[in-house]
């Protein structure tokens, strides 16, 4: 490149450099320390398109040769959306770190890979004394983690986000056990009886089934239930 005859310059004195021609030296400084320390066959967001074309796949840039690339690689843009990304990562991993730790110091299982739904068996019941009619649910899990015990939930209409708008004539009946699927069973929006005998879950470790009886209340004992002067119910 000429340097001596350039406007405002003297003889031998190198002459002043034009916006373009500062620009296009600093793009091949930038370029020739970028081929001493990125290895682009290890660079993650470099990208070659179908028309031959460099693309960085962190700051969404298209360039026309490597050597573009590599001396936007060593540009403010891209070294400033690389702190980011560092920054946001060590973000994530520290809030998954305090997630896999309990408020007890027992760490929690995270992101348990699902295998699917228990088999189960409904069966309608009555009681013969109180004329109570009801259900049995058994499930069966095989597969079921170690030191895991089913439990059971129940969920109004206006919890769930499965049916819109939400009928209030109905409730559900939630079954949780790792690594199954937590399965839903509708109801009846009556309330479930839970004196005595009339609720009870049993999980039988041996044969990996788990049993849940409910009986709904009678028409009689939901009416009077909450009347004045009775004992509260349990």
């Amino acid at each position: 490149m000429d340097y001596q005859n350039r406007a405002g310059s003297k003889f031998g004195g190198g002459g002043v450099a034009s916006g373009s021609a500062t620009n296009a030296d600093r793009r091949e400084r930038l370029r020739k320390l970028a081929l001493e320390t990125i290895d682009l066959d290890k660079d993650p967001y470099f990208f070659k398109n179908h028309v031959g074309s460099f693309e960085c796949r962190l700051c969404l840039t298209v360039h026309q040769n490597d050597g573009s690339y590599l001396a936007h690689t060593q540009g403010r843009k891209h070294q400033t959306n690389l702190a980011r990304r560092a920054a946001r990562e060590a973000r994530e991993a520290s809030k998954d770190g305090a997630m896999m730790m309990g408020m007890s110091g027992v760490q929690i299982r995270k992101n348990v890979v699902k295998i699917g739904r228990p088999g189960y068996k409904i069966t309608k019941v009555r009681d013969n004394l109180t004329r109570q009619v009801g259900l049995l649910f058994q499930l069966l899990y095989p597969e079921i983690g170690q030191d895991v015990v089913p439990k059971i939930r129940f969920m109004s209409a206006y919890e769930q986000k499965i049916e819109d708008p939400p009928d209030k004539n109905y409730q559900y009946l939630l079954i949780a056990a790792e690594p199954y699927e937590t399965c839903g069973f509708k109801l009846q929006s009556r309330e479930v009886d839970r004196r005595g005998d009339s609720f009870w879950e049993w999980w039988d470790e041996d044969k990996k089934e788990f049993w849940c009886q409910i009986l709904f209340k009678t028409e009689r004992d939901e009416r009077i239930g909450d009347a004045p002067g009775l004992a509260p119910r349990r």
